[in-house]
């Protein structure tokens, strides 16, 4: 009895098998998935790209992973993610839908959101930013007058041993808050420091392993308590926050004279109040302004604390750096825009960072916008793309040594500074510019 009924389970499994992954129709080869778990178990790792690049040394640079039964499309290599995300741009600008964000955003925002709703909220946002001067000489004036203080911080604790990623990632914050809330804050304010505290728990908690196995299978572990929850938690006291800041600006807004980006979001609501079908609500307020917060602060604070440690590192290109700052900039006046273009080696050096840094090693995931013809292969509309952007970093075609940190690879002979077709950071094509 008890064999026949193993049987029966066998059979079972493998009819289910047939059924979910026997009609992959002409998607790229993978490996063979597991039913209901796809192929999680050939991503055990903490840093997931590494088996993922090993399994394109089997099947290419196109490939096929089951996340839990959905099949997904993996590109490794530079020529793979270009050809998809620039040559294929529109095809392959959706984004893709991961299955944590229905229990934290829930969708609004700009960052995970899709169609109608990010192409409003993205234009709204890129026209609100520029008019408060993001890409202009008065954020760089913002931003001169926020270093300032922190130099000044730096100043009080000369000859004490501290933290500076600490103190930047709160002047990186100031210049971002200063056009969102209009309003900038010390270094020690509580509240400053627990929206910081929450944002940071839940980039750690990103990569839990409840998390991940969440987004592979909700069907089942959204009945089940556990720490993918707690991240639902922690953002939600994150829109509390900025609740609390819109309904300040609530009290005193002069629709004469918006302060900020909040204020600017506030009359389109009044404007479109009558509007049933207004993507400008209260909702999509307060997950733009953590999306944009979260985009600016955790990249620039993340990119400039590797710089530190890179430069302690490598004593040799440490020297050269200081060398042509106080070349072009000496050590009386502040540095501003302009200054870039004479100091090709430091701009290859900020270039090199974000390649060996790697701050976004799978990159963002996207999703196919219709049915698309891809290298042969057949990509029906929402097809999961993964473009493995550490891949593209790391591509030996285009950077001469690409497991060391190397300036050289944005300098050309001369000296001067060299851009690289390859240097895809934080993506590419339309999608890279999706929240700033």
């Amino acid at each position: 009895m008890a064999w026949t009924l193993y049987f029966l389970i066998v059979v079972l499994l493998l009819l289910l098998v047939r059924k979910v992954f026997g009609r992959r129709g002409n998607l790229p080869p993978g490996p063979t998935p597991l039913p209901v778990l796809g192929n999680l178990l050939h991503l055990k790792s903490r840093e997931t790209h590494k088996p993922i690049l090993e399994l394109s040394k089997k099947y290419g640079p196109v490939y096929t992973l089951y996340i839990g039964p959905q099949p997904a499309v993996v590109l490794v290599g530079y020529k793979a993610v270009k050809e998809a995300l620039v040559d294929h741009a529109e095809n392959f600008s959706g984004r893709a839908e991961v299955p944590i964000v229905d229990i934290t955003s829930k969708g609004y925002g700009i960052a995970f959101s899709n169609g109608e709703r990010w192409k409003e909220l993205r234009r709204f946002t890129l026209i609100t930013l520029r008019n408060f001067g993001m890409g202009k000489r008065s954020i760089e004036e913002r931003i001169q007058e926020e270093v300032q203080h922190l130099l000044d911080f730096f100043q009080e604790i000369k000859g004490s041993v501290f933290n500076p990623a600490f103190f930047i990632r709160r002047s990186v914050s100031n210049v971002i808050c200063s056009v969102l809330f209009g309003r900038r804050f010390e270094y020690t304010d509580p509240k400053l420091q627990t929206l910081l505290d929450l944002m940071t728990e839940n980039l750690r908690r990103v990569d839990n392993i409840w998390v991940q196995v969440y987004n592979f299978i909700p069907s089942i572990l959204k009945y089940i308590p556990g720490p993918h929850y707690k991240l639902a938690e922690n953002y939600q006291a994150q829109l509390d926050y900025v609740e609390e800041i819109v309904r300040e600006h609530e009290k005193t807004l002069d629709p004469t004279s918006p302060r900020d980006y909040v204020d600017v979001f506030l009359l389109k609501m009044q404007q479109e109040s009558n509007n049933p079908h207004t993507e400008y609500s209260l909702p999509n307020l307060l997950s733009c302004a953590l999306d944009i917060f979260f985009a600016g602060q955790e990249s620039t604070t993340s990119t400039l604390s590797c710089t530190l440690l890179f430069l302690m590192k490598y004593p040799h290109i440490k020297e050269k750096v200081q060398a042509e700052i106080e070349n072009v900039i000496g050590r009386t006046r502040r540095p501003c825009m302009e200054d870039r273009t004479k100091m090709p080696y430091t701009d290859a050096v900020m270039h090199e960072v974000m390649r060996f840094f790697d701050l976004s090693p799978l990159g963002s995931p996207h999703s196919v916008t219709k049915d698309t013809v891809f290298r042969g292969y057949n990509l029906p509309k929402g097809t999961i793309i993964f473009p493995i952007l550490h891949s593209v970093l790391h591509d030996a075609s285009l950077f001469e040594k690409p497991q060391e940190f190397y300036p050289g690879h944005f300098l050309d002979q001369q000296g001067l500074f060299k851009k690289n077709e390859a240097f895809m950071a934080f993506s590419a094509g339309k999608i890279l510019y999706r929240i700033l």
